[in-house]
């Protein structure tokens, strides 16, 4: 029986964080791009946090060369920690102590960049044969609720691939998978069909993917037969489809929540200031700070 006939549980993660963020050069060239600070923590702080605060245990974080130090951020420091200690910085040193007590990670190296499939791939020994949500550090979600528990909430009620979503403004539709849908709750729809950056009188929806998703063992296989696309890079869309096709149920999720794309340098920026307003010791402050950068660039 085929892994995806029944909702097994899911306990792990996988990040991914090896691409080059080429779109951050010169800050990129020697900075690895999830390690870029969104408010006062790294980008890909935000994605283990979100796997942690939704019960998951083990995560594999996929990693390249000269990535080094997205494993040391992961890791213990005990001389920072025992300054803090003595200094009585008890808030500091949580922080830091925090994701590091919280979850077991485990490191593999992505060889070279041929997408997103390939990253994957790259987990499927440490993954140990059972199903398991893929994050991108790239899209940060402020929810209630963390995305990524919403989605496994749903998994439980409809075994198989998963994919979380959002609706996408008409001009944006290009630049993203979009799905055919048929719908089967609020907010819930199985997959049809996807569409990789259509034209916008030929998309099938304002459905858009995001960087959420709950994969099945079988996947790793279905990677091996998917041909590259353009680049010569491997989507992981491309052989979720396949396995669609062979008949696993895809289902997508449109999550509660707003998304900040932090793969951009202009996304970079809109989701620093968005998240320090939800901050209430930055929040009041930079508001007023806006006000008054606005009211100049008015005169």
């Amino acid at each position: 029986m085929p892994s995806y006939a029944r909702a097994l549980p899911v306990n792990q993660a996988v990040i991914v964080a090896g691409g080059l963020g080429t779109r951050f050069l010169p800050a990129t060239k020697t900075l690895p791009k999830e390690m870029l600070p969104v408010v006062d923590r790294p980008m890909v702080h935000y994605a283990v946090e979100e796997a942690v605060e939704s019960g998951l245990s083990h995560v594999v974080l996929i990693t390249a060369a000269g990535k080094s130090s997205l494993e040391d951020y992961f890791h213990p420091n005990p001389e920072l920690e025992r300054m803090l200690a003595e200094r009585g910085e008890t808030e500091k040193l949580d922080l830091v102590q925090g994701l590091v007590n919280a979850v077991d990670i485990s490191y593999v190296r992505q060889k070279e960049p041929r997408g997103l499939g390939h990253a994957i791939l790259s987990a499927e020994r440490l993954t140990g044969g059972e199903p398991f949500v893929a994050l991108l550090p790239d899209d940060i979600i402020a929810a209630e609720v963390p995305a990524t528990r919403q989605m496994l909430d749903v998994y439980a009620r409809y075994p198989g691939c998963h994919i979380a979503v959002e609706r996408v403004a008409q001009e944006d539709i290009p630049s993203y998978g979009i799905i055919d849908p048929e719908p089967v709750e609020p907010r819930v729809y199985r997959v049809k069909g996807m569409v990789e950056k259509p034209p916008i009188e030929r998309a099938p929806s304002n459905l858009g993917i995001v960087g959420r998703y709950i994969l099945v063992p079988e996947i790793f296989d279905a990677i091996r037969r998917t041909p590259p696309g353009a680049r010569g890079e491997i989507q992981i869309t491309d052989a979720i489809d396949l396995l669609r096709r062979e008949g696993c149920p895809v289902y997508v999720y449109e999550f509660e929540g707003t998304r900040y794309d932090a793969g951009t340098p202009l996304g970079h920026l809109k989701a620093s200031v968005g998240l320090a307003m939800r901050r209430p010791e930055f929040g009041p402050a930079l508001r007023d700070y806006l006000r008054g950068l606005l009211g100049e660039a008015e005169r």
